[in-house]
């Protein structure tokens, strides 16, 4: 049984992409879901386009990788999390860390979708999401629906897929590289923002003013 860091180490995958660490726009990612559900496999098939069908997970893991996302390089770090039991919840720490959570639950395990929709009650509102059902290979022992993801995709206004970690390669790295828009678009939201908000900030006391300016022609002349 190979752990997941002998995999990234074999396959050299953490090399990437030979840039200067000034011109990578830097994506912190948490993978979130309960015991079972395929993180780890979903994460190494990113990082190596490996599929390994066990590990020994035994702690969270994380991992550095670089890789072009629509052209751009990006350098990603991933927490691959590990939970205990059902019942065990990731740390403060892991949520705060996180720019985005790929949230992911088996189309197998009912209780992992119910785990995920407990999860996302813990998360900040406004961090971006994408949400995965893996082992879409297994239709046979489905106990969640497509409709079903979608919904729950549509609650939570964030990007949805059916995928298999066992079979796919492209769908796992279109879920991190749109979880990566998502991240990417809301840093340049907010920088819009803030930007607009320190404009305001500097025109307003000249607003101040030219208010006290207008009101001085009320008063009576001498």
């Amino acid at each position: 049984m190979q752990s997941p860091d002998d995999v990234i180490m074999t396959s050299n995958a953490i090399r990437g992409i030979r840039r200067k660490k000034s011109s990578l726009s830097e994506v912190k990612v948490a993978v979130l879901g309960a015991p079972a559900v395929g993180k780890s496999a979903l994460t190494v098939r990113f990082l190596t386009k490996r599929y390994i069908g066990e590990y020994d997970h035994q702690a969270e893991n994380r991992y550095k990788y670089e890789v072009l996302v629509d052209g751009e390089p990006v350098l990603f770090e991933i927490l691959d999390t590990c939970p205990k039991s059902e019942d065990d919840t990731p740390a403060c720490e892991s949520l705060h860390w996180a720019d985005g959570f790929l949230l992911v639950y088996s189309i197998t395990d009912r209780r992992s979708f119910n785990y995920v929709r407990r999860v996302k009650q813990l998360l900040p509102g406004d961090t971006p999401l994408a949400l995965v059902g893996n082992k879409g290979d297994m239709v046979h022992l489905r106990q969640v629906s497509t409709e079903e993801g979608e919904i729950l995709a549509k609650d939570y206004d964030c990007w949805f897929s059916e995928l298999t970690a066992a079979e796919q390669v492209s769908q796992v790295a279109e879920a991190f590289h749109e979880l990566c828009r998502e991240v990417l678009n809301a840093r340049r939201m907010k920088n819009k923002q803030s930007l607009l908000d320190r404009m305001l900030g500097t025109k307003s006391p000249n607003i101040r003013s030219y208010a006290r300016g207008k009101s001085d022609s009320a008063l009576p002349r001498e």
